[in-house]
């Protein structure tokens, strides 16, 4: 009985509870004001961002994120074309109440970096080509950003979780 058990135990697998979503994108640039590119993946460093991005180093908007639905409520208000990165976010998720975290929130992407939320929504002092376009702009609103506590490689459709309290 004892063996019957072990071998359906490796056959269903338990689904994981702290699974929040998943990395659609990931984008970067060398410098800011110019559009990111999007790139299959990346290396977190700790307490300095994503490698290679403008916005890395040692402050606390290291990396931001906007839920991919975001994005799609652009789309429909007259801009089709809207890719992940557009509005200059690294981290493009799915299925992800990304505006719902809480400052201080821990996330694990992939198998080993982790980040801390520090902030929920921004200031846009310079309205963006989005913003003219459509009267609106979800970054200020709907865009999330962390630092990095402990460094790792990411990839496009990696899995994110919320890290236990």
């Amino acid at each position: 009985m004892e063996s019957n058990l072990k071998e359906m135990e490796s056959v269903v697998s338990i689904p994981d509870l702290n699974l929040i979503g998943k990395v659609v994108a990931i984008s970067i640039s060398r410098k800011k004001g110019i559009p990111k590119r999007n790139v299959n993946s990346a290396r977190l460093i700790a307490n300095h961002g994503i490698e290679g991005d403008a916005h890395a180093g040692n402050w606390h908007r290291q990396v931001s994120f906007l839920a991919i639905e975001s994005i799609e409520k652009m789309r429909k208000r007259g801009l089709p074309n809207l890719r992940p990165g557009a509005f200059a976010e690294n981290i493009t998720t799915e299925f992800l109440n990304v505006p719902s975290f809480e400052i201080g929130t821990k996330i694990k992407i992939g198998d080993s970096s982790e980040l801390e939320i520090t902030q929920i929504g921004k200031e846009c002092h310079d309205k963006c080509a989005i913003y003219f376009k459509v009267g609106d702009c979800v970054m200020p609103r709907e865009g999330v950003f962390a630092k990095v506590i402990k460094s790792g490689d990411i990839n496009v459709d990696d899995d994110i979780h919320i890290c236990p309290k």
